[in-house]
């Protein structure tokens, strides 16, 4: 028969995993404003100065970690990819160039698979930078520089399974990839190229990939009557019409305009008597997340996008849905 769960207990551990965590992030910052901040500034130094590529090791729950912050390098403008500790001593060394640096991973710094990379880096004056909690390790004796992380108690009960270690060592790979990148003044249009795919390349995505223009504009010039601006509205499918003198947008008029101006006068009306003037329009250029702020900031649905004043497109809340901004 299943026992019965306590969800007391349950609560009241995963508040001591989060706090054990926490207390060991606020450690983390501590020693960062303190004696890390020179082998990390040393760290970056390294990373930048390289023709190649970070490579990034270590095994177990290290290893695991490791992979993410290749990862994250990698898609952040620094080339790097991960190697298994164990896998480099059977010919995986062979990946690692002359031309690279190495960031290590071991919490206690003894990991007996990481003796042939240590060796290797030696060898061919590969720069290595340890990241480990034991600051006169093995690890830290073969590294260039020692990234020292306090060793703070684990959020397992046992002070075994890596947890809050694991979080400090994602951590630091985290301030190693942003520093890198800002350094290096990578772009968001950078970071689209490596992330083409998914929410988060349509998000990295400009107004101009996706606003609808030319014939579909819902678009009537200055003193036309209502009755014109009306089927323009219907017509175009957009629930607004923009009002141009010459070329420029000056005004708009929305469903709602319609709606609060609802009388038996409305279609002998001009559109300047019934539009929004100077209404909120976007670039081009802007991104398709920054729209999708703008329009529910605003509380609105349809935005135009113009150049100089002048509308070149139009934008709608549905289009983000479609291409998944949203």
């Amino acid at each position: 028969m299943t026992k019965n769960i306590d969800f007391s207990a349950v609560i009241n551990s995963a508040q001591r995993t989060l706090e054990t965590e926490a207390a060991g992030m606020n450690s983390l910052t501590a020693a960062f404003n303190a004696e890390l901040r020179e082998p990390f500034s040393k760290a970056i130094e390294i990373f930048r100065k390289i023709e190649g590529r970070v490579i990034v090791t270590g095994i177990g729950k290290s290893g695991h970690i490791a992979a993410k912050i290749a990862a994250t390098l990698a898609s952040t403008g620094t080339p790097a990819f991960y190697v298994h500790s164990t896998e480099a001593n059977h010919g995986d060394l062979g990946m690692i160039a002359r031309d690279d640096a190495i960031l290590a991973l071991s919490w206690s710094g003894e990991t007996s698979e990481l003796l042939g990379t240590l060796d290797y880096s030696k060898r061919f004056s590969i720069p290595l930078v340890a990241l480990t909690a034991d600051a006169d390790s093995t690890l830290a004796q073969h590294a260039e520089v020692v990234l020292a992380l306090p060793r703070e108690k684990e959020s397992c009960p046992h002070n075994l399974a890596p947890t809050t270690s694991s979080l400090l060592m994602l951590a630091m790979g985290d301030a190693i990839a942003v520093s890198l990148l800002e350094s290096r003044n990578f772009t968001a249009d950078q970071f689209s190229v490596f992330h083409p795919g998914g929410q988060l390349g349509a998000k990295l995505m400009r107004v101009k990939d996706i606003m609808h223009s030319g014939d579909e504009l819902p678009l009537v010039h200055n003193n036309t009557l209502m009755t014109e601006a009306i089927i323009q509205i219907s017509q175009k499918g957009f629930g607004c019409v923009g009002v141009v003198d010459d070329e420029r947008l000056i005004g708009i008029i929305t469903d709602g305009d319609l709606r609060r101006h609802l009388s038996t006068s409305l279609l002998g009306e001009t559109v300047d008597d019934i539009m929004t003037a100077s209404p909120k329009t976007v670039e081009p250029s802007l991104l398709a997340a920054e729209a999708l702020e703008l329009l529910n900031s605003r509380q609105i649905t349809t935005v135009f996008v113009t150049d100089d004043d002048r509308p070149v497109g139009i934008i709608h809340l549905h289009d983000l849905l479609r291409v998944g901004v949203a």
